[in-house]
């Protein structure tokens, strides 16, 4: 199997108008190891640099890490470098298993392996993957949009297909039109949202069926039209979801571009939402305010032009 390779940058920086005494962090910015995606180099620098740092792999596998920056400053840089092959394809859907959605949600609730095709170790985080979250919620306003696509046991696979259809063409993708506490009635109401909260409405329509379906974080490559030079610092942090398929296993689709997961992504991680992956978080302690991080994210296919 072909595989493309990638060249990874994401940097934020921020910039503060008086000095910070102490920041604390944590990111999730290092790609995760898979079978269709192998790690080849990876590193998460900071400046200044921390006093104290060190990496954690968390509850759902995730690699994070840790940072303390003891020393005042007015400017901090996190940047993340990988280097990483993607060798994942799009299955064609007469591959996919006709099981319907209803049996799924059954054999969730009644933790059948078979049908499940897993352990029962994986029927414990398949029921996880069914709860309401941080920021998926379970709303009349969800449940009556969702239902045209939950039509009687239609195949789970078909589901999947015709939710990021709609999402696409019934929602428009307007950037700054959402903040991370908007919540799924307020989207459907606006009728506008960014990836964030398109992955989040689907994974509620889904949980609310009794389907399990997981948050992925990550990128996907931007490809500039014909002619045109691929922008620097173009590329941005990406929202999609995992849907579990038995027979098949988590099938991720993307809501924002109305399209299966290919070789043109990169995941970082995956959670219940994204409370659980976000790129990086943390506390300062200053006498002046905060600041807007500025984020500049590149992926690259090696042999492209390089940068800093």
């Amino acid at each position: 199997m072909s595989a493309r390779t990638y060249d990874l940058v994401h940097r934020t920086t921020y910039e503060y108008a008086q000095a910070v005494t102490d920041s604390y962090g944590r990111t999730t910015l290092t790609p995760r190891d898979l079978p269709d995606q192998r790690l080849l180099t990876s590193s998460v620098t900071i400046d200044p640099p921390p006093a104290d740092s060190g990496q954690h792999v968390d509850w759902f596998g995730n690699t994070t890490t840790y940072f303390g920056v003891t020393r005042p400053h007015t400017r901090l840089v996190v940047t993340a470098r990988s280097t990483l092959e993607v060798s994942r394809t799009v299955p064609p859907r007469e591959q996919l298993p006709d099981v319907g959605w209803r049996a799924v949600a059954r054999a969730v609730t009644a933790g059948d392996l078979g049908v499940l095709h897993t352990d029962a170790a994986g029927v414990v985080g398949l029921r996880e993957a069914v709860l309401p979250s941080t920021h998926v919620t379970f709303v009349d306003e969800v449940r009556d949009w969702a239902a045209p696509s939950f039509a009687d046991d239609r195949p789970l696979a078909d589901v999947v297909v015709d939710l990021v259809h709609r999402i696409r063409v019934e929602l428009t993708y307007r950037s700054g039109s959402t903040t991370v506490h908007t919540t799924q009635a307020q989207l459907l109401a606006q009728g506008a949202g960014v990836c964030q909260d398109f992955a989040h409405l689907m994974i509620a329509a889904l949980r609310l069926h009794g389907v399990p379906a997981r948050y992925a974080s990550g990128y996907i490559e931007t490809r500039p039209r014909p002619g045109r030079p691929k922008l620097r610092g173009a590329d941005a942090s990406h929202a999609w979801v995992s849907v579990w398929l038995p027979g098949h296993g988590w099938l991720d689709a993307d809501p924002t571009n109305d399209q299966l997961v290919d070789d043109r992504y990169v995941v970082l991680g995956w959670g219940r939402d994204y409370h659980d992956v976000p790129p990086l978080r943390g506390v300062i302690f200053t006498e002046g305010g905060g600041a807007t991080p500025r984020v500049e994210v590149d992926l690259v296919p090696t042999g492209s032009e390089p940068f800093g």
